[in-house]
């Protein structure tokens, strides 16, 4: 796969529940992680009853990826569809918000593709409405939930395998293919920053293996070295980050990932314990293998390379499931989406700010 925008990861169907028991609708196919995101869920059990988009032959695509699903004539169908327990999305990255609320208000708990908003206003908003609603405000932070390395790094760091992490270094490296991409990608009221976006993953691991409920945005930055005719894009950001339980953080996203690259971006996560370290290549392995799944682990007792490809799975599309049905929180707390949602919009923050740069 060298485009990322259309990366659908598959492993293998684990379902935690019935046919028919989680029934979900995905509306708004503007990226391609939407595919992803469906896969992740049938694969645990989940019935994907309707799928909607203003865009007819996007809709037929999916209907072919997803037989027994059928095309809803509005969002309103679905919304007054009480089967459906869930709205599942990659829309425009600005109408996420907007559209989950919507979902929210229509009883559904919502998931949605990252980033999941915006603006410091969306997620205020958002806040509210799961407040008023009681429902789910979900979020697919691929880089981590839908990558067996990612999956088994947390598994070792919950056993204490590294002792306790004091930081993390994240390498989110994409091929931009401008030419394929559609025009609200050139717009940065629209795609929501560099930062924002795919750095909206590299926060999310910070928090999550560093264990940080909050975090200081300590230094950002963005740029456009090579697009000159697309000023709404920042095609390089990097950003340094201090959690509020002494850890630190940085990480780099660019949009440079070179075409004779086998994926779409050599995707690296670097953890450091008190008592080892781990790293992550979570795509491919430069120079040896165009698959991903790769594990290097450090410590007092081993040093050694772990190949989990095919053998870790996807847990927490299930445990969402079922968060949705029993009303816990075990995939992911709600603070936890909600935190490293606002540290994303404040690191573009700063790193606008610092270059002067105004929205319309």
């Amino acid at each position: 796969m060298r485009d990322g925008m259309n990366y659908a990861p598959k492993g293998k169907p684990n379902p935690v529940v019935k046919p028919g028991e989680f029934v979900f609708a995905a509306v708004g196919l503007d990226h391609g992680h939407i595919g992803g995101m469906c896969n992740g869920l049938m694969e645990a059990g989940a019935t994907l009853k309707w799928i909607y988009d203003p865009d007819e032959k996007k809709v037929a695509q999916y209907l072919a990826m997803c037989p027994g699903a059928k095309a809803a004539k509005s969002e309103e169908e679905i919304f007054a569809d009480k089967e459906v327990q869930m709205v599942a999305t990659a829309c425009i990255p600005s109408e996420r918000c907007p559209l989950g609320i919507r979902a929210m208000e229509a009883g559904k708990d919502f998931f949605t593709d990252k980033t999941p908003m915006t603006t410091l206003q969306q997620l205020a908003d958002a806040k509210a409405a799961v407040e008023k609603t009681g429902k789910k405000y979900a979020v697919y932070f691929s880089e981590r939930l839908h990558c067996e390395a990612g999956v088994f790094a947390g598994q070792l760091i919950k056993d204490g395998a590294i002792g306790k992490v004091i930081q993390t270094i994240g390498l989110g490296p994409h091929r931009i293919n401008i030419n394929s991409r559609p025009d609200w990608f050139k717009r940065r009221e629209q795609n929501g920053g560099i930062l924002c976006d795919i750095g909206s993953h590299q926060i999310e691991q910070f928090m999550y293996y560093t264990g940080a409920t909050d975090a200081e945005i300590v230094a950002a930055n963005i740029e456009n070295y090579a697009n000159p005719d697309n000023p709404g894009i920042d095609d390089f950001g990097d950003c340094n980050l201090r959690g509020n339980n002494g850890t630190t953080g940085y990480f780099r996203v660019d949009w440079f990932t070179p075409d004779g690259l086998s994926g779409w971006g050599d995707g690296r996560t670097m953890i450091l314990g008190t008592e080892g370290f781990i790293e992550l290549r979570k795509y491919l392995d430069l120079g040896k293998s165009p698959k991903g799944g790769h594990l290097f682990l450090s410590n007092h007792k081993t040093e050694e390379y772990i190949d989990v490809s095919g053998k870790v799975g996807f847990p927490y599309f299930g445990q969402l499931i079922l968060d949705c049905l029993n009303r816990t929180e075990n995939a992911m707390p709600q603070a936890h989406t909600f935190k490293a949602a606002e540290l994303c919009v404040k690191a573009q923050m700063v790193a606008e700010q610092a270059k002067g740069i105004k929205r319309n």
